[in-house]
């Protein structure tokens, strides 16, 4: 086992310099120019390429990737082109924000999932199953910013009875209700289409699980449904299922971006369209980086736990150790 973690930490470090390579390049291969932005549309030419020359845009671009990379390296991600301050001390504040929007999406995700596609494979083709896969296929199809949009509209705009953008108020606010209150319509958004999907692939599993020929022999001998549906068929559908809310429980922790915007959550995906509109590179760079990092340990987490629950995994493992 400790081989198999091994190995897959050193998976990451190519991983995260081939991100890192993708990242550099479309930051600076999107159109706009940031001297046009910091400086305004009547600049002169030279006011322009004296700021370039300021911030080492002139550069060619492996120099530009080799410096930056460099930092990275250090543990700096440079300083931010439009706030003028250190991009960490503009990211991390944010990413702990888009955690908490995060967890409690994948919290929500996984509970309404697991239970929905839990109860539609015990009772499979039935009304609550045919139901829930109407259900769930219109939230996994519905775009989150969408949803958002719609929740804004009735529950603050029409009923008001939840706040629609920030995080607290912007006067008295920022206690724990507040806060609660705020994220509300924000966690119902994002955490739509994961449990949907989540739904759909426990329901899947676990009825591939209750039609293997072990699960037959034990009704045959009396055992109850629901002894069968815990114990023997949820426990083997634990790894495609940890994988899945690996993925989703990732993909929450990248700031679901659209979300973000339309609440105007102060997370990490509303920091990074706001250094997009403001082509501010280094914020940019910095900001997807650590987003790309949280994914690959996400996933690191969901392959460590599935080599400790799935047995086909250690055998494999203590083979190849042999």
């Amino acid at each position: 086992m400790t081989r198999f973690i091994v190995i897959r930490l050193l998976m990451i470090i190519p991983i995260m310099l081939g991100v890192s390579f993708f990242v550099f390049i479309l930051a600076h291969l999107a159109p706009g120019d940031v001297t046009t932005t910091l400086t305004g549309p009547y600049a002169t030419e030279e006011v322009r390429e004296q700021l370039r020359e300021t911030l080492g845009l002139n550069l060619p671009l492996p120099v530009q990737y080799g410096r930056w990379l460099g930092q990275m390296l250090q543990g700096e991600f440079g300083t931010s082109i439009a706030n003028r301050r250190m991009v960490s001390e503009l990211i991390f504040p944010k990413f702990a924000s888009s955690a908490i929007l995060a967890l409690t999406s994948a919290a929500l995700a996984y509970t309404i999932g697991l239970l929905v596609g839990i109860f539609a494979a015990a009772r499979p083709y039935r009304s609550f199953d045919r139901i829930s896969l109407a259900v769930t296929l219109m939230f996994g199809s519905m775009p989150p910013y969408w949803l958002g949009l719609l929740l804004v509209l009735l529950f603050s705009l029409t009923w008001r009875w939840l706040p629609a953008t920030g995080m607290t108020k912007i006067i008295d606010g920022g206690g724990a209700v507040d806060v609660l209150a705020h994220l509300v319509l924000p966690t119902i958004a994002a955490a739509a289409a994961p449990a949907a999907i989540i739904a759909r692939t426990v329901r899947a599993t676990m009825l591939e699980i209750l039609n293997q020929n072990y699960i037959k022999v034990a009704r045959a001998k009396g055992i109850r449904r629901n002894v069968i549906l815990r114990k023997h068929a949820l426990r083997n559908a634990l790894p495609p299922i940890a994988t899945i809310c690996g993925l989703q429980l990732g993909y929450l922790l990248g700031g679901v971006l659209f979300v973000e915007v339309i609440f105007a959550w102060p997370g990490i995906g509303y920091q990074l369209w706001q250094a997009i509109q403001a082509r501010d590179i280094p914020t940019i760079q910095g900001a997807s980086l650590i987003v790309a990092i949280a994914f690959v340990l996400v996933n690191l987490a969901v392959d460590v736990f599935n080599a400790y629950t799935d047995p086909k995994i250690r055998i494999s493992e203590g083979a190849r150790a042999r």
